[in-house]
């Protein structure tokens, strides 16, 4: 298996679609990209689980996604977050 290149093209569908959250909702994204569980993201912005909730959700229904994983795969596909970025 090879890594992608750091400087791999983003893909402009890709970015266009995050273009619609707000930065509450990509702060959320970049979030369930590092595989933080809802329980997890509402303690480390200090909300709760139900708003985490709210906000996957949302998530979801703007990028046309079925599943976190769509969703996550759209933020690396939009140069949000990229392999082997920190935590």
């Amino acid at each position: 298996m090879t890594a992608l290149p750091a400087d791999a093209a983003v893909d402009p569908d890709a970015q266009h679609a995050l273009d619609q959250l707000t930065d509450r909702e990509r702060e959320v994204l970049v979030l369930m990209a590092r595989g933080r569980s809802n329980l997890e993201i509402a303690a480390e912005l200090f909300v709760a689980e139900a708003t985490v909730k709210t906000h996957v959700g949302r998530i979801l229904a703007k990028l046309g996604a079925r599943d976190r994983v769509q969703a996550v795969v759209t933020a690396y596909e939009a140069g949000l977050v990229r392999p082997g970025s920190p935590d």
